[in-house]
């Protein structure tokens, strides 16, 4: 009997090609350590909307919280109106199967190009923890007099109580098991957004005066956040924030770490199923022509085995990642880059897998 259950989305675009690529490096992985799995594709996304008019139906998310973990790739059509794909599947899993935690290590690895001046990996190697149900995102909000000089619009930022506890609780957790400062800094704004952020810098103090005292705090206003990121990369070690604050300040740390093709997050359930995926959309200008940059795929996977306890094969991804970047002339690893090098999507995975293989 296979050890997990692992759903793949390949999505659309690009992202069956990375898909494939981030599946190769996981059966290198798992015949190197050890560990089986049974794979099962699911083709929702663009194309499969515009032939049947359905995004992802209750019946396929009851079915995908039956598996140890989603595997996903990329959704994005440039047939279909953006926000159909993206609320009727990704943000349907994310709520449906209340993956509360987004996770994003913002790392830069050898080689790779950063637009922050004189910063090395040894400086961009920190992880922010976003909640990712509640707040703006949570859809409340209302129109009034539509298409009239006196149009209203509201979006209503709602946290619970237990909402905030859970994502804290999960940040101090992760901060002492990452043991590298041992600084957990919240992300919020509290001079403005006094009742929601006031919530959470009361949540953060209290909680870890009480249960996590080995665990340093800082607070920081999320402009300030995102002004140190910039200049000082090397101060934070785990950053925690709501849903809004969080995907802003990931897509900048998407950026000082090398792009979107070398960023990878989890969409986690601690006590349910979590899923995996790039940060980069489906980019389908590029689709078949083989010069997109698998590497965040890849490490999406590197995340989904670190989750499901396969540390030994976590670790060797890592590494053989990074062995790659290391020894690439690669800096940045566009698209045009990658044509240009003469590799292919397929090769950059090739070469990771024989990388994992040779341990």
């Amino acid at each position: 009997m296979a050890d997990y259950r692992i759903a793949a989305l390949p999505g659309d675009g690009t992202g069956p090609e990375v898909s494939a690529e981030g599946l190769k490096v996981l059966e290198a992985a798992a015949q190197k350590t050890g560990f089986t799995y049974d794979l099962q594709t699911y083709d929702f996304g663009g194309d499969r909307y515009l032939r049947t008019g359905e995004t992802l139906p209750d019946s396929a998310l009851e079915e995908l919280r039956s598996f140890d973990a989603i595997y996903l790739a990329a959704i994005g059509h440039p047939d279909v109106k953006p926000g159909i794909l993206e609320v009727g599947i990704l943000l349907k899993i994310r709520f449906g199967l209340d993956q509360y935690i987004n996770l994003r290590p913002v790392k830069l690895y050898p080689n790779v190009y950063t637009p922050i001046k004189d910063k090395t990996e040894k400086d961009i190697d920190f992880v922010v923890v976003r909640e990712n149900c509640g707040g703006l995102y949570r859809g409340k909000g209302t129109v009034e007099n539509e298409g009239t000089p006196d149009e209203v619009a509201t979006q209503e930022m709602i946290y619970t109580r237990h909402e905030v506890d859970r994502c804290l609780r999960y940040a101090f957790e992760y901060t002492r098991r990452r043991d590298k400062t041992k600084m957990l800094t919240l992300c919020g704004k509290t001079n403005v957004l006094t009742c929601v952020y006031g919530l959470w810098e009361r949540a953060f103090h209290e909680m870890g005066e009480r249960d996590f005292p080995d665990i340093k705090r800082e607070y920081a206003h999320v402009d300030a956040v995102t002004m140190w990121m910039v200049k000082n990369p090397e101060w934070f070690d785990v950053i925690v924030t709501g849903n809004m604050f969080g995907d802003i300040i990931t897509d900048l740390g998407a950026m000082i770490q090398g792009g979107m093709g070398v960023a990878a997050g989890a969409n986690i359930n601690p006590e349910g199923t979590s899923m995996f995926e790039p940060i980069g959309g489906s980019a389908p200008k590029y689709t078949g022509q083989g010069i997109i940059n698998p590497i965040a795929c890849i490490l999406a996977g590197q995340m989904m085995l670190d989750h499901l306890g396969e540390i030994e094969a976590a670790d060797l991804v890592e590494k053989a990642v990074a062995k790659f970047l290391a020894t690439t002339k690669l800096k940045g690893l566009s698209p045009a880059e990658i044509k240009a090098s003469g590799l292919t999507t397929a090769k950059i995975g090739d070469a990771v897998a024989e990388y994992v293989a040779s341990g």
